[in-house]
């Protein structure tokens, strides 16, 4: 599949989560409004004149899940169900996905959500008789295309249960829909260029209880899906994940820098920011239960929705399975851009991982530039040069005190700064169902910035650091006078008792210290009035 370069999240509303309770959290702890799957089709064109049949009987939908996980064995058995060829095509969403306009419940594709008279909506009543879909995105795979269809067909009749395949027409400009029609899938049309899109489009028209996956290029062995499918026909779990680098990748399927680097990278990076375990984030090849989909909510667009899924598995704690499975060369050209679609899974992650991606590094601004300037601080007051007043001792503020304080203060508001986009970010989260437990902000940023008590603890230091700045700019200016004839800063009484250790280089450091404390209150007291905003929009939704 090819994926454009667009934007990989589409808001959405759902209930992944419970919401915190109010006294524990920071902001936004009321449950998120919406909820629920978008009832959704993509429209239709003619059927051909007679459908393909799989096998030779259909299994009620429980009697013949039960039935296939006692009995699944490697030799092809009776059954199936016919799959109704169609080609099928759907105008393109109305609407910006970010916009009101293309904002919908569910999964977030609004023109995925109505229903047509040859699409799901009229295939409603049929669904308890296709028990397994697989859904297949195609863009341009003319060769390949037919001969994954078969392999699919022949895996539904070996795992003896009713089925169809989904071939998702991603825009190609071959024979590609023709064939796979002709080997006997139901082709559906999505416009929208993207991995994602294709596949969102492919789960909301699938009629089966349980959903496999998988690329139209050769690259997997369909006809072993019922080793796929077995952990949910026995109810061990919700989701089960082809693994690749768990099994075999044959000689030519996977470069070099893929099986090494690229896939086990970005997936320990995954691991490590989500709290899983999977082997392999972005194999192509995995099965999920109709209501795991629904409850998941996917949303990405492009490449990375290989990586949401497995995110999107663990928020809304699904059971999962990996088994290892055989990763084969491909068929045709890959249209997998390396470092693009390297980019967009780490993007994607980073984008869900603001303990991670802000308030952790900002911290550690807010900490350094805090200390620097204090240490500043000291050793302006402990200058051998201002404590005795030794014209010929050089100060060791002299040569580092300006720049060195420059640079803590715009460390300490830039992480300041951080600190606070982690907030918003966990806000947003909350609000829209995105937000992961282990990508909290810790409860040290959290409490103090609770709307109510946010306010005024911003407000007292905004207060507070002014005063002092202003108090100490004052000390600057009136203790200063100009320089002695060894060049040292020159530093007047400007009262009886005035101490040459709170002169101009001690001021400085003093007053900049005022100064960033003053900025951290201004920021921290604006921004708990945008966390009770989204608190305050969260409530009425959900009302």
């Amino acid at each position: 599949m090819e994926d454009e370069p667009v934007d990989a999240v589409r808001p959405t509303s759902t209930t992944s989560q419970d919401a915190e309770s109010a006294s524990g959290s920071g902001w936004a702890d009321v449950r998120p409004p919406g909820g629920g799957h978008a009832e959704s089709t993509a429209v239709s064109g003619p059927a051909p004149a007679s459908p393909a049949a799989v096998g030779s009987t259909a299994v009620g939908s429980e009697t013949a899940s039960q039935a296939a996980a006692s009995q699944l064995d490697p030799a092809l058995t009776a059954g199936g169900h016919a799959t109704v060829t169609a080609v099928a095509d759907r105008p393109a969403a109305a609407g910006h996905p970010g916009s009101p306009g293309g904002h919908t419940p569910g999964n977030g594709h609004p023109s995925r959500a109505s229903s047509s008279r040859h699409g799901r909506g009229a295939a409603r009543g049929d669904t308890s008789r296709v028990e397994v879909s697989v859904v297949m995105p195609c863009l341009n795979e003319e060769a390949s295309v037919g001969d994954c269809v078969r392999a699919a067909r022949a895996g539904l009749s070996r795992l003896g249960l009713p089925g169809e395949v989904v071939v998702v027409d991603n825009g190609s400009t071959d024979s590609s829909a023709a064939r796979a029609t002709a080997a006997g899938a139901r082709v559906v049309a999505e416009r929208r260029r993207g991995y994602g899109n294709a596949y969102l489009t492919g789960f909301a028209t699938a009629r089966g209880r349980i959903i496999v996956m998988g690329d139209a290029d050769s690259s997997y062995d369909f006809t072993a899906i019922d080793a796929l499918v077995a952990p949910l026909l026995r109810g061990e779990a919700d989701y089960v994940l082809g693994s690749r680098l768990g099994g075999q990748i044959l000689p030519g399927a996977m470069p070099w820098l893929h099986r090494y680097i690229g896939n086990p990278v970005l997936t320990a990076i995954l691991n490590r920011l989500f709290g899983v375990r999977a082997s392999d984030a972005h194999s192509g090849m995995r099965a999920f239960t109709r209501d795991a989909y629904t409850r998941m909510a996917l949303r990405s667009e492009g490449m990375e929705l290989a990586s949401e899924i497995v995110v999107a598995a663990a928020r809304a704690e699904l059971r999962c399975v990996e088994i290892p499975i055989t990763y084969h060369p491909r068929v045709g050209a890959s249209k997998l851009d390396s470092v693009r679609d390297g980019w967009r899974h780490l993007r994607f992650m980073l984008l869900l991982a603001p303990r991670h991606l802000f308030v952790l590094p900002g911290l550690l601004l807010l900490a350094l530039g805090l200390l620097g300037q204090a240490s500043l601080l000291v050793a302006a007051v402990t200058d051998p040069a201002r404590v005795t007043g030794d014209p010929g001792i050089q100060g060791a503020s002299e040569p580092y005190g300006w720049y060195g304080t420059l640079i803590c203060v715009l460390a300490a508001l830039v992480g300041g700064q951080l600190v606070l986009l982690g907030a918003f970010a966990d806000a947003h989260h909350g609000r829209v169902g995105w937000r992961m437990p282990g990508q909290r902000p810790p409860r040290l940023v959290r409490w103090p910035l609770t709307p109510g008590r946010g306010g005024f603890l911003g407000s007292t230091l905004f207060a507070t650091g002014l005063v002092a700045a202003v108090v100490l700019g004052v000390l600057v200016v009136t203790a200063t006078g100009g320089h002695d004839a060894a060049g040292m800063t020159r530093v007047t009484a400007p009262w009886p008792g005035w101490s040459p250790r709170l002169g101009a280089p001690a001021a400085l450091p003093a007053a900049g210290l005022a100064l960033t404390v003053a900025a951290l209150g201004l920021q921290g007291m604006l921004g708990t009035f945008y966390l009770r905003l989204v608190a305050t929009a969260t409530g009425a939704a959900a009302r």
